[in-house]
C-alpha cells in the first residue's frame, strides 16, 4: 500500500501497532548499519534509503538511486534490497544463509517479503545493509545500465 506520508515518522505512526513495532525495529538495525551517504527519506511511498542526487545525478529515471527500502504493504512488509538484484557477489554471499536464516521469507529480486518480525534475520539484514559502501553501490548502478 502506497503512503502519502511526508515523512518517516509520519508513515510509522500511519500503520498498525503491530507493524509500526516491527518497522520501527527493522529501521533501527538498517539506521545502526547504513554506511555512510545513503540518506533516509519518504519515497515512492516506503522508508527509502538512497543516494542523493548531489552524489549520482545522471540516474535513468532522474530520480535518486534506491539502495534499499522498507514497507508496509497490504498483504505483507517487504524489505527492499537492491544489491541483491544488482550484485552477483552479493547474491553469491548472502542467498544461501538467507535460505537457511529465513526459510519462511518470500523472496522476488530485491523484496523479502514477511508477515511477522520473527521471520527476518535481523543480524543477517545488518550485515546485508552494511555490505555496499555508496561509492561502490553507485558505480555497480552504473554497470548495470
Amino acid at each position: 500500500m502506497k503512503s502519502d506520508a511526508k515523512t518517516v515518522p509520519a508513515y510509522l505512526e500511519s500503520l498498525p501497532d503491530d507493524r509500526r513495532k516491527a518497522l520501527a525495529k527493522i529501521r533501527s538495525v538498517i539506521r545502526k548499519n547504513l554506511p555512510k551517504g545513503y540518506r533516509e527519506c519518504m519515497n515512492w511511498g516506503m522508508i527509502t534509503y538512497e543516494v542523493p542526487l548531489s552524489v549520482c545525478p545522471d540516474t535513468y529515471n532522474g530520480q535518486p538511486l534506491m539502495y534499499a527500502a522498507l514497507a508496509s504493504q497490504k498483504r505483507h512488509m517487504g524489505l527492499y534490497l537492491m544489491c541483491l538484484y544488482g550484485s552477483p557477489s552479493f547474491q553469491k554471499k548472502f542467498e544461501p544463509r538467507l535460505e537457511k536464516e529465513a526459510p519462511r521469507i518470500n523472496r522476488g529480486k530485491s523484496c523479502l517479503r514477511f508477515s511477522k518480525l520473527e521471520d527476518l534475520p535481523l543480524d543477517l539484514v545488518g550485515e546485508m545493509i552494511a555490505a555496499v559502501p555508496m561509492k561502490e553501490y553507485v558505480e555497480m548502478s552504473r554497470t548495470c545500465r
